[in-house]
Protein backbone atom coordinates (compact mmCIF):
# COMPACT_ATOMS: atom_id res chain seq x y z
CA UNK A 1 0.00 0.00 0.00
CA UNK A 2 3.07 2.28 0.24
CA UNK A 3 3.18 2.59 -3.57
CA UNK A 4 -0.49 3.57 -3.52
CA UNK A 5 0.12 6.26 -0.90
CA UNK A 6 3.05 7.64 -2.91
CA UNK A 7 1.08 7.66 -6.18
CA UNK A 8 -1.89 9.45 -4.64
CA UNK A 9 0.36 11.96 -2.86
CA UNK A 10 2.13 12.76 -6.16
CA UNK A 11 -1.19 13.14 -7.97
CA UNK A 12 -2.59 15.47 -5.29
CA UNK A 13 0.64 17.50 -5.38
CA UNK A 14 0.28 17.83 -9.16
CA UNK A 15 -3.38 18.88 -8.83
CA UNK A 16 -2.35 21.60 -6.36
CA UNK A 17 0.31 22.85 -8.80
CA UNK A 18 -2.13 22.85 -11.75
CA UNK A 19 -4.84 24.73 -9.87
CA UNK A 20 -2.63 26.94 -7.69
CA UNK A 21 -4.74 25.86 -4.70
CA UNK A 22 -3.84 23.97 -1.53
CA UNK A 23 -5.55 20.69 -0.64
CA UNK A 24 -7.47 22.58 2.06
CA UNK A 25 -8.74 25.09 -0.53
CA UNK A 26 -9.62 22.29 -2.96
CA UNK A 27 -11.44 20.42 -0.18
CA UNK A 28 -13.46 23.55 0.59
CA UNK A 29 -14.42 23.83 -3.09
CA UNK A 30 -15.55 20.19 -3.15
CA UNK A 31 -17.50 20.50 0.10
CA UNK A 32 -19.10 23.80 -0.92
CA UNK A 33 -19.99 23.01 -4.54
CA UNK A 34 -23.60 22.13 -3.75
CA UNK A 35 -23.45 18.66 -5.30
CA UNK A 36 -23.63 15.37 -3.41
CA UNK A 37 -23.09 12.69 -6.08
CA UNK A 38 -19.55 11.70 -6.99
CA UNK A 39 -20.06 12.18 -10.75
CA UNK A 40 -21.65 15.59 -10.31
CA UNK A 41 -18.77 16.82 -8.13
CA UNK A 42 -16.19 15.35 -10.54
CA UNK A 43 -17.81 17.07 -13.54
CA UNK A 44 -18.04 20.34 -11.58
CA UNK A 45 -14.28 20.19 -10.88
CA UNK A 46 -13.55 19.47 -14.53
CA UNK A 47 -15.60 22.51 -15.59
CA UNK A 48 -14.58 24.94 -12.85
CA UNK A 49 -10.91 24.02 -12.36
CA UNK A 50 -10.07 22.59 -15.78
CA UNK A 51 -8.99 19.28 -14.29
CA UNK A 52 -8.82 16.12 -16.36
CA UNK A 53 -11.20 13.26 -15.58
CA UNK A 54 -8.65 11.24 -13.59
CA UNK A 55 -7.48 14.16 -11.46
CA UNK A 56 -11.04 15.33 -10.73
CA UNK A 57 -12.07 11.76 -9.90
CA UNK A 58 -9.15 11.26 -7.50
CA UNK A 59 -9.72 14.62 -5.82
CA UNK A 60 -13.36 13.77 -5.09
CA UNK A 61 -12.34 10.37 -3.71
CA UNK A 62 -9.67 11.92 -1.48
CA UNK A 63 -11.89 14.68 -0.09
CA UNK A 64 -14.87 12.35 0.38
CA UNK A 65 -12.69 9.39 1.47
CA UNK A 66 -14.62 7.22 -0.97
CA UNK A 67 -11.84 5.45 -2.90
CA UNK A 68 -11.02 1.82 -2.29
CA UNK A 69 -7.77 2.60 -0.50
CA UNK A 70 -9.35 5.09 1.90
CA UNK A 71 -12.24 2.75 2.59
CA UNK A 72 -9.78 -0.07 3.20
CA UNK A 73 -7.67 2.05 5.56
CA UNK A 74 -10.72 3.07 7.56
CA UNK A 75 -11.64 -0.60 7.94
CA UNK A 76 -8.05 -1.52 8.81
CA UNK A 77 -7.65 -3.58 5.62
CA UNK A 78 -4.50 -3.94 3.51
CA UNK A 79 -3.12 -5.93 0.60
CA UNK A 80 -5.35 -8.83 -0.46
CA UNK A 81 -8.15 -7.59 1.79
CA UNK A 82 -8.74 -4.77 -0.72
CA UNK A 83 -9.22 -7.36 -3.47
CA UNK A 84 -11.42 -9.39 -1.14
CA UNK A 85 -13.69 -6.34 -0.86
CA UNK A 86 -13.84 -5.91 -4.67
CA UNK A 87 -14.31 -9.60 -5.47
CA UNK A 88 -17.06 -10.42 -3.03
CA UNK A 89 -20.27 -12.45 -3.41
CA UNK A 90 -20.96 -13.48 -7.02
CA UNK A 91 -18.00 -11.36 -8.21
CA UNK A 92 -15.59 -13.70 -6.37
CA UNK A 93 -15.67 -16.00 -9.40
CA UNK A 94 -14.00 -13.23 -11.45
CA UNK A 95 -10.92 -12.94 -9.22
CA UNK A 96 -8.94 -15.61 -11.15
CA UNK A 97 -9.13 -13.33 -14.22
CA UNK A 98 -7.62 -10.49 -12.15
CA UNK A 99 -4.88 -12.79 -10.85
CA UNK A 100 -4.08 -14.09 -14.35
CA UNK A 101 -3.80 -10.55 -15.68
CA UNK A 102 -1.46 -9.57 -12.85
CA UNK A 103 0.69 -12.64 -13.66
CA UNK A 104 1.26 -11.36 -17.20
CA UNK A 105 1.54 -7.65 -16.30
CA UNK A 106 4.01 -7.94 -13.39
CA UNK A 107 6.96 -9.10 -15.59
CA UNK A 108 6.59 -5.99 -17.80
CA UNK A 109 8.35 -3.81 -15.21
CA UNK A 110 7.72 -1.48 -12.28
CA UNK A 111 4.28 0.07 -11.81
CA UNK A 112 2.01 1.23 -9.02
CA UNK A 113 -1.16 -0.53 -7.93
CA UNK A 114 -3.91 1.85 -6.81
CA UNK A 115 -7.06 0.15 -5.51
CA UNK A 116 -10.21 2.17 -6.15
CA UNK A 117 -13.82 1.50 -5.23
CA UNK A 118 -14.76 -1.49 -7.38
CA UNK A 119 -11.58 -1.77 -9.48
CA UNK A 120 -7.79 -1.52 -9.42
CA UNK A 121 -5.82 1.13 -11.33
CA UNK A 122 -2.32 0.33 -12.61
CA UNK A 123 -0.03 3.32 -13.12
CA UNK A 124 3.45 4.23 -14.21
CA UNK A 125 3.82 7.92 -15.09
CA UNK A 126 0.08 7.74 -15.84
CA UNK A 127 -2.62 5.10 -15.62
CA UNK A 128 -2.23 2.38 -18.24
CA UNK A 129 -4.83 -0.15 -17.11
CA UNK A 130 -7.96 -0.61 -14.99
CA UNK A 131 -9.00 -4.08 -13.82
CA UNK A 132 -12.22 -5.09 -12.19
CA UNK A 133 -15.67 -6.63 -12.39
CA UNK A 134 -18.10 -4.84 -14.73
CA UNK A 135 -20.99 -7.05 -13.62
CA UNK A 136 -21.38 -10.16 -11.45
CA UNK A 137 -20.41 -12.34 -14.43
CA UNK A 138 -18.14 -10.16 -16.59
CA UNK A 139 -14.70 -8.73 -15.96
CA UNK A 140 -13.50 -5.57 -17.69
CA UNK A 141 -9.97 -4.48 -18.56
CA UNK A 142 -9.58 -0.82 -19.46
CA UNK A 143 -6.47 0.25 -21.38
CA UNK A 144 -4.98 3.66 -22.11
CA UNK A 145 -3.05 3.44 -25.36
CA UNK A 146 -2.73 5.29 -28.65
CA UNK A 147 -2.40 3.67 -32.05
CA UNK A 148 -4.24 0.41 -31.33
CA UNK A 149 -6.75 -0.75 -33.94
CA UNK A 150 -10.22 -1.15 -32.41
CA UNK A 151 -11.99 -4.48 -32.98
CA UNK A 152 -15.00 -6.41 -31.73
CA UNK A 153 -12.82 -7.45 -28.80
CA UNK A 154 -10.84 -4.22 -28.25
CA UNK A 155 -13.65 -1.67 -27.96
CA UNK A 156 -12.71 1.99 -28.39
CA UNK A 157 -14.24 4.28 -25.77
CA UNK A 158 -15.42 7.89 -26.23
CA UNK A 159 -12.71 10.59 -25.86
CA UNK A 160 -11.86 12.04 -22.42
CA UNK A 161 -13.06 8.97 -20.55
CA UNK A 162 -11.20 6.95 -17.92
CA UNK A 163 -9.65 4.75 -20.60
CA UNK A 164 -9.19 4.59 -24.37
CA UNK A 165 -10.23 0.95 -24.82
CA UNK A 166 -12.10 -1.77 -22.95
CA UNK A 167 -11.89 -5.52 -23.22
CA UNK A 168 -14.59 -7.72 -21.68
CA UNK A 169 -13.42 -11.02 -20.20
CA UNK A 170 -15.32 -13.96 -18.77
CA UNK A 171 -12.46 -16.41 -18.04
CA UNK A 172 -8.69 -16.43 -17.35
CA UNK A 173 -8.21 -18.36 -20.63
CA UNK A 174 -9.05 -15.19 -22.56
CA UNK A 175 -5.78 -13.62 -21.36
CA UNK A 176 -3.96 -14.57 -24.55
CA UNK A 177 -1.00 -13.26 -26.60
CA UNK A 178 -3.16 -10.68 -28.41
CA UNK A 179 -4.41 -9.21 -25.12
CA UNK A 180 -0.93 -9.22 -23.58
CA UNK A 181 0.33 -7.34 -26.66
CA UNK A 182 -2.25 -4.59 -26.14
CA UNK A 183 -1.36 -4.38 -22.44
CA UNK A 184 2.34 -4.09 -23.32
CA UNK A 185 1.65 -1.17 -25.68
CA UNK A 186 -0.34 0.60 -22.95
CA UNK A 187 2.39 -0.13 -20.39
CA UNK A 188 5.18 1.22 -22.62
CA UNK A 189 3.25 4.37 -23.54
CA UNK A 190 2.52 5.17 -19.89
CA UNK A 191 6.13 6.15 -19.16
CA UNK A 192 8.43 5.26 -16.31
CA UNK A 193 7.43 5.64 -12.66
CA UNK A 194 9.03 8.53 -10.85
CA UNK A 195 9.32 10.70 -13.97
CA UNK A 196 8.90 14.42 -13.35
CA UNK A 197 6.70 14.75 -16.43
CA UNK A 198 3.00 14.94 -15.55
Amino acid sequence: MADLDKAVATQIENIQKKTGKSLEELSAIVEGCGFSKHGEIRDFLKRELGLGHGDANTLVHIVKKSDGASAAKEKGLAGDAVLDAIYTGPKAALRPIHERLMEVITPLGEFEIAPKKGYVSLRRQKQFAMLGPATNTRFELGLNAKGLAPSDRLVEMPPKGMCDFKVKLTSPGEVDAELVGWIQVAFEQSGARGSSKS
